[in-house]
């Protein structure tokens, strides 16, 4: 048994505030805690459409998320270089992800989302990371905020989105504007 249990509850942010990896102290509700805390919230929809995404698309969806500790790290380190950074071969798998989608669904025309449960799923994801980017832009009007995460999170929802088609592609129930009467 041994060993010391750390408890997840330390009272720390009763007053309103929290710890930065750096070590400052800053308020729960800044730019900067809503930006990395937008990035928890999208993990978490991550995992949770993974249970129900085909195999090839969850596996995919377990990387993101790994790559979302990457941003959530460095989005809490202000003033200090983040340790495990995005890096621009984080970038370049994304757009590389986004045209290898695109290649096997060819969209034409506006597509209502949510015709699977798989690809619903990935529409909220889709729309939280587009939350999660609005969030980390907003953060870079007063703080440096570095561009290759900027570039990933931006490229991260059309990912999402090609995703979702490709689902819907699988299952023969993409459906699009021009289909509802």
């Amino acid at each position: 048994m041994g060993g010391i249990l750390l408890s997840i509850s330390t009272g720390t942010g009763d007053g309103g505030e929290t710890s930065l990896w750096s070590g400052e102290r800053i308020k729960k509700d800044s730019a900067r805690v809503e930006a990395y805390g937008t990035i928890d919230e999208l993990s978490s929809f991550l995992g949770e459409a993974t249970h129900f995404s085909s195999e090839e698309v969850a596996y995919h969806l377990i990387k993101i998320q790994r790559s979302l500790f990457k941003a959530a790290g460095q989005l809490a380190s202000k003033d200090v270089d983040y340790v495990e950074p995005i890096e621009e071969v984080d970038v370049q798998s994304i757009t590389e992800l986004v045209h290898r989608y695109e290649s096997k669904v060819k969209l034409d025309g506006f597509v209502i989302p949510g015709s699977t449960v798989a690809s619903s799923k990935l529409d909220i994801c889709r729309t939280v990371a587009r939350r999660a980017e609005r969030r980390v832009i907003a953060l870079s009007r007063t703080e440096k905020v570095d561009s290759l995460l900027l570039k990933y999170i931006n490229r991260l929802s059309d990912l999402l989105f090609m995703f979702a088609r490709y689902e819907e592609y699988k299952a023969g129930k993409i459906v699009y504007k021009r289909d509802i009467k």
